[in-house]
């Protein structure tokens, strides 16, 4: 029969183990979304991919060999978008938006894409702080006040009418990975302001709710979201 002190001697080495193992979760979970990151990043613009294959007749000019084709053409790329980046920092940014813009919009499928496309992009690059608060975390409470508290993040403050009442629009992240989720509209008084930030509810989705303790234990309170 095995003795008392092998039982707990097993114990103690499985506590270390489990232990070890929460601690490394979080690394693991950073490092699997980076790698399914660049492994998506590959599958688009890697070598034998279409745009792949066009940096590769870019380069092809200069070198005959395919990889060192595709490695010039992806720095013909890189200089381009920093060139256009130093343009767009002069004077010229105005005409060369304009033109642009106009562009797209005569084309009829193309210039709704755009629009899409550049609206977004312009309320991720706001630095104001209207801009950051209405990309604020907030907590989406279905059937309102007491009901499931869903963490999400509010992309306008500004809400639409469906019917008669107000509804938000509440992007809701999947875990591990918070880049995917899913767009709600609810009604305006299921959403409450949650003070944990963009990192921290990064940090709740990627580890699965372990670290939650860490950023929700501080918040005392939410507000009701303000227009």
């Amino acid at each position: 029969m095995p003795r008392r002190g092998e039982h707990a001697s097993t114990a103690a080495m499985l506590r270390i183990f489990i232990t070890g193992l929460l601690a490394a979760l979080p690394l693991a979970a950073t490092l699997l979304i980076f790698v399914w990151g660049a492994r998506l990043l590959y599958g688009w613009v890697g070598p034998g991919s279409f745009v792949g294959d066009l940096l590769v007749s870019i380069g092809l000019g200069v070198t005959g060999s395919e990889f060192a084709g595709y490695l010039i053409g992806v720095l013909i790329v890189v200089l381009l978008i920093f060139a256009l980046g130093l343009i767009v920092q002069t004077r010229l940014r105005g005409f060369i938006g304009h033109a642009v813009d106009s562009l797209m919009h005569r084309i009829p499928l193309v210039r709704s894409v755009y629009d899409i496309i550049r609206k977004f992009v312009g309320l991720v690059s706001q630095r104001d702080e209207a801009g950051l608060r209405s990309m604020s975390p907030v907590w989406l409470h279905f059937g309102g006040a007491g009901g499931a508290a869903v963490l999400g993040l509010l992309s306008t403050s500004e809400p639409v009418l469906l019917g008669d009442k107000p509804y938000l629009a509440v992007l809701v992240p999947t875990a591990p990975v918070p880049i995917g989720g899913g767009l709600i509209y609810v009604p305006e008084h299921w959403v409450t302001i949650a003070d944990v930030g963009v990192e921290g509810l990064t940090s709740i989705y990627v580890s699965m709710g372990v670290t939650s303790h860490q950023h929700l234990a501080a918040s005392t309170h939410d507000t009701e979201i303000a227009r």
